[in-house]
């Protein structure tokens, strides 16, 4: 099943040099999310040809513009669209009065349920818990009240070994092994035992999505061994008095949280516009943190397949 991460924005504070702002779409066993929202996501998702009708569940990390100012117009668009369904938007305080003014002055509503779920940035919190996955605030620290985003998926059921099974076997006898189960005739007598008929299964991935923040140390042993670590790389080293001036981070620093937190891979994002060879950027970060890639918009990253070269 699917776990697949598409770069739509990773310019900070402003469109720049081609670059657009916080966005990023994941595709997880086919549920789709957006995480943060800047201006002209709608945009980048038609020309990626994503599916905006297929989105359940928006996350936004704090009301800075450049990660929230896209949300009315695509908003507007799922209307246009004639969704119906409904759609969870997860953000702090204030984003859901924000919304609802704009509705109210263009003398507007939604054909669609909007269900805001607000949350506290200071604290931890888990936002969705499914059969799937559960997605969790990481407090980060920044001007505004700000959070992360940490997604895992659950343990997953034991795959079926078809080359192993019988002719003629039973549905339910085929879902009894899935769960681990051996199968028994009423009189006791064992008919099929799990282990003969299955494969172990794919290893739950995780995603931890950090932006905005300055170092935050706090946040290592919430995101543990995540499988791919998203930190703001706002500045260079270089720059590291102005990083803490605006409370963001370096690239040395989000490669020291990568190295601290023990993430498999490390990707970084939200660039100053003041920086135009991003590759500087990743040879700053790749010197303490090897496997560090960049947040390239259009760049779909399966991550899966990203991990099978990571020692």
């Amino acid at each position: 099943m699917s776990f697949r991460l598409t770069i739509l924005g990773s310019s900070a504070a402003a469109p720049a040099l081609g670059r657009y702002t916080s966005c990023q779409y994941l595709n997880i066993q086919n549920k789709h999310f957006l995480i943060d929202c800047g201006e002209g996501a709608q945009m980048q998702m038609q020309r990626f040809d994503l599916p905006i009708g297929k989105i359940s569940k928006i996350f936004i990390s704090h009301l800075h513009g450049d990660h929230y100012l896209g949300l009315m117009g695509l908003l507007f668009s799922m209307h246009l669209n004639k969704r119906t369904s409904d759609l969870d938007l997860y953000s702090p305080y204030g984003l859901n009065e924000i919304i609802l003014l704009h509705l109210k002055y263009s003398k507007s509503s939604l054909n669609y349920q909007v269900n805001y779920h607000t949350f506290n940035p200071y604290e931890k919190k888990i936002l969705v818990d499914d059969e799937k996955l559960t997605v969790e605030t990481i407090p980060l620290n920044h001007k505004l009240p700000c959070a992360g985003f940490l997604f895992r998926e659950k343990t997953k059921p034991l795959n079926i070994n078809k080359d192993k099974l019988p002719d003629g076997m039973f549905l339910q006898h085929i879902a009894t092994l899935k769960r681990g189960e051996d199968v028994y005739a009423e009189s006791g007598k064992l008919i099929y035992k799990s282990s003969d008929f299955t494969l172990p299964p794919k290893v739950p991935l995780s995603y931890a999505y950090c932006s905005d923040t300055m170092w935050n140390e706090p946040m290592a042993e919430q995101i543990k061994d995540v499988d791919l670590l998203y930190h703001e790389s706002t500045f260079m080293d270089m720059d590291a008095d102005k990083a803490r001036e605006t409370k963001h981070s370096t690239a040395k620093q989000a490669a020291e949280m990568a190295k601290l937190c023990g993430a498999k891979k490390l990707l970084l994002g939200h660039f100053s516009a003041r920086y135009r060879d991003l590759d500087l950027m990743l040879a700053e970060a790749k010197a303490t943190f090897e496997n560090t890639i960049l947040a390239v918009e259009g760049q779909t990253i399966d991550v899966e397949n990203l991990l099978e070269n990571v020692p």
